[in-house]
């Protein structure tokens, strides 16, 4: 019985190490294409899909909770892509596929469930051109770290 225990450990190291590094290198890389995107006032702007339109009026403090969502948010992602990734194993197996797929998932996800349900309530149509590089994005800068972080952490 100690040997299971013991096993038990460094598997869970392994996640939460794949999670971890995956998420967050994914949340910063989202975070600085959305600054050259959109502008440094980012932060504000996430923080406002939990307080409303005060929240692109609001100091350090929200500033801070707007990096920390969009952290948070990236981490569970890439918690989402390790519990698929255990029963699906050509996930694993093929990251820049189904990286590249998770991060279309992810897209739409945010853009068609998130962003109504809101605070902020965004439900207007997207120009052809921001959807596509909305998709390309969340294909590079999220799939891709949280896939590779997957499969070289927690195997």
């Amino acid at each position: 019985m100690i040997e299971s225990g013991a096993q038990i450990a460094p598997a869970r190291n392994r996640a939460l190490l794949a999670i971890g590094v995956g998420g967050l290198i994914a949340g910063t890389l989202d975070l600085i294409a959305a600054f050259l995107t959109f502008g440094v006032g980012v932060p504000r702007a996430i923080a406002g899909g939990l307080l409303g339109r005060d929240a692109f009026h609001g100091g350090t403090g929200t500033y801070v909770l707007g990096v920390f969502l969009q952290l948070f948010i990236a981490v569970s992602a890439a918690s989402v892509f390790y519990a698929a990734s255990r029963r699906l194993r050509f996930m694993t197996e093929h990251p820049i596929v189904c990286g590249m797929f998770f991060g279309i998932a992810v897209y739409l996800v945010m853009n068609l469930i998130v962003l109504p349900l809101s605070a902020l309530h965004v439900t207007h149509p997207i120009a052809l051109r921001d959807l596509i590089q909305g998709l390309i994005v969340h294909m590079i800068v999220i799939g891709l770290p949280i896939s590779f972080s997957v499969r070289q952490f927690a195997r």
